[in-house]
């Protein structure tokens, strides 16, 4: 407790400049990665920015890519748990674990490889990018090729604890179903998952705390500009480019010599830090209440 309350203090105070001085235009307002470039240049401390880019990248990504992984996780769990037999569900679980601890690295260089060239040679053309050039430049290392990596990086935490809590499902359950005619279908639809729904929805909670918190796997596809996406743009704003939070305390980390810059990183830490908390804090609590609500249900 101690050591998470220093982190704490220590994250906040090192930002607490930028927070002053920025008050509510850092959340209302963008243009970070010009501000940064001004900041690291400028003789005088500067501690206006503005995160707004930065906060809407971060949480339209993980949004896209945390739905994604939750249909990809789920049904995967299901044909573990109930389909799957015995030895192979074995082998699967490990195999799905296995793949939970492969490097975020890993996934970005296969993103920057593959995805990012898949997404180029697809939907990228020339008049495409003049027709957008005054408002972004199009590549392949954009929203969508984040999204794709991040759900690839969240997909094995949201099968494995899903399984996890379907596995907990008590086998009478299933009987009593069985015994009412019902189909195994219907029985999975209408008592596995709603009586396993709070460690799904946990799973789902704790897999989006992974995905905001990402930096190195979508730093290296995100293309690296803070920009709100436009999702009324339809499939083109898919192809802009974004700059999560986290990535983009990677991607300026070599400016951290400058204490503007420093403590603009720090700003961007504390609002990672503080949804992350969020995050965990309600992981518990729905994790809680669907737990209580099961038991008197039963």
């Amino acid at each position: 407790m101690l050591a998470i309350l220093f982190i704490f203090v220590f994250v906040f105070l090192r930002a607490l400049p930028v927070f002053r001085e920025s008050g509510l235009g850092l959340f209302t307002t963008s243009g970070f990665d010009r501000q940064v470039v001004e900041a690291y240049n400028s003789e005088i401390p500067m501690f206006r920015f503005g995160l707004l880019g930065l906060i809407a990248g971060t949480l339209v990504t993980t949004m896209l890519a945390i739905i994604t992984a939750s249909f990809i996780g789920i049904g995967s769990a299901v044909a573990i748990s109930e389909f799957a037999p015995r030895p192979v569900a074995y082998a699967l679980t490990s195999l799905v674990r296995l793949l939970a601890s492969i490097p975020s690295v890993i996934f970005g260089l296969i993103g920057v490889i593959i995805v990012v060239p898949l997404i180029s040679d697809t939907f990228v053309t020339t008049e495409l990018q003049f027709q957008y050039l005054d408002r972004f430049q199009i590549t392949g290392r954009s929203l969508l090729a984040s999204v794709m990596v991040l759900t690839f990086m969240l997909v094995p935490t949201v099968t494995a604890l899903s399984a996890d809590a379907i596995s907990t499902v008590p086998k009478r359950f299933r009987e009593a179903g069985f015994a009412m005619g019902m189909t195994h279908f219907r029985v999975i639809l209408k008592i596995v998952l709603p009586t396993g729904r709070s460690g799904i929805i946990a799973s789902i909670i704790l897999a989006a705390g992974r995905g905001i918190g990402e930096a190195i796997a979508v730093a290296m596809v995100c293309g690296g500009v803070g920009i709100v996406p436009d999702l009324s743009l339809g499939i083109v704003s898919l192809l802009a480019p974004v700059l999560p939070l986290s990535a983009a305390i990677m991607l300026n980390s070599e400016g951290a010599g400058s204490v503007s810059v420093s403590a603009a990183l720090f700003a961007c830490a504390s609002i990672l830090l503080l949804i992350g908390m969020f995050l965990s804090i309600t992981a518990r609590l729905v994790n809680s209440y669907m737990r209580k609500k099961v038991g008197d249900e039963a």
